[in-house]
C-alpha cells in the first residue's frame, strides 16, 4: 500500500488566543500568543507546542479521509507521511480530525500533543488525480513519550487542569512544565476548571481561560 505524503511549512509556535478558544489552536497556528494578566488576576493561557501547516500531495492510500482518526503519520521537519501504525516509521496517531479551520471547529482533546493543519487540495491539483482533500486539521498524539499535551507537560495546543504557567512579563503568562525541568520555572498551577470564577477555590490566585464547557481555570501559586 502506498503512503500518503504531505509537505509542511514549519510554523513558529502554536497560538492559543484567549479570545478565540473555540479551536485546538488559533486560526493561524503559527505564533504563540501571550496570556494577559489583568487587574482582576485573570489570564489567557498560552501553550508551547508547535502547529504544522501541511499540504497534501498524494491523497491516495489507506482510506477515504486523509489522516483520518486512528491513522498514523511519520515525523519530519518539512514533510509528514501517512503510514501504517505498525510501521517503524509511525510516530504519531490522529486522535481527532475535523474539516475547516481550528477557529471555527471543535476543540482538540485535552491531551493532544500537536495539531496538523491540512491545506485544501482539489482533485485536479492532486498529482494522481484520484481524490480531493478539504481544508481541515488533525489532532495528533505521539505514539511514545514525551507527551507535551499531558497535564503539566509544558506544551500541547490546549491548557488544561494540571498545567503550569509562569509570568513572562508585562502581565503575560506562558505554559511551562510543572516539574521545573524547562528553562522557565512554574509559578502557577491550574487545579480546577469551572464555568464561573465564583466556583474557584479561595486559594485561587489567577484565572486562566481554558475554553470548552468549563472555560475558567483556577490557578494557585506553586
Amino acid at each position: 500500500m502506498r503512503g500518503r505524503s504531505v509537505v509542511g511549512v514549519a510554523c513558529a509556535l502554536l497560538v492559543l488566543l484567549a479570545a478565540l478558544l473555540t479551536g485546538c489552536q488559533s486560526p493561524s497556528g503559527a505564533a504563540e500568543e501571550d496570556g494577559r494578566l489583568g487587574e482582576s488576576g485573570s489570564a489567557g493561557a498560552s501553550a508551547t507546542a508547535s502547529g504544522r501547516q501541511v499540504t497534501p500531495t498524494r491523497p491516495a492510500g489507506y482510506g477515504a479521509v486523509f489522516l483520518g482518526v486512528d491513522e498514523c503519520s511519520s515525523f519530519g521537519t518539512t514533510s509528514f507521511t501517512e503510514v501504517p501504525c505498525t510501521s517503524e516509521r509511525a510516530a504519531a496517531r490522529v486522535v481527532a480530525r475535523h474539516d475547516g479551520t481550528v477557529g471555527d471547529g471543535p476543540l482538540c482533546p485535552g491531551t493532544t500533543d500537536f495539531v496538523l493543519h491540512i491545506s485544501e487540495q482539489s482533485r485536479t491539483s492532486d498529482e494522481d488525480g484520484d481524490g480531493a482533500i478539504p481544508q481541515g486539521y488533525a489532532c495528533m498524539r505521539n505514539l511514545a513519550p514525551p507527551h507535551p499535551g499531558d497535564p503539566g507537560g509544558g506544551g500541547g495546543p490546549r491548557t488544561i487542569v494540571g498545567d503550569c504557567v509562569y509570568n513572562s512579563g508585562d502581565g503575560q503568562v506562558r505554559e511551562t512544565a510543572c516539574d521545573g525541568k524547562d528553562e522557565r520555572k512554574p509559578q502557577y498551577k491550574v487545579t480546577k476548571a469551572v464555568d464561573k470564577r465564583a466556583k474557584c477555590p479561595l486559594s485561587t490566585a489567577l484565572y486562566v481561560q481554558l475554553g470548552g464547557e468549563k472555560p475558567v481555570g483556577c490557578a494557585r501559586p506553586v
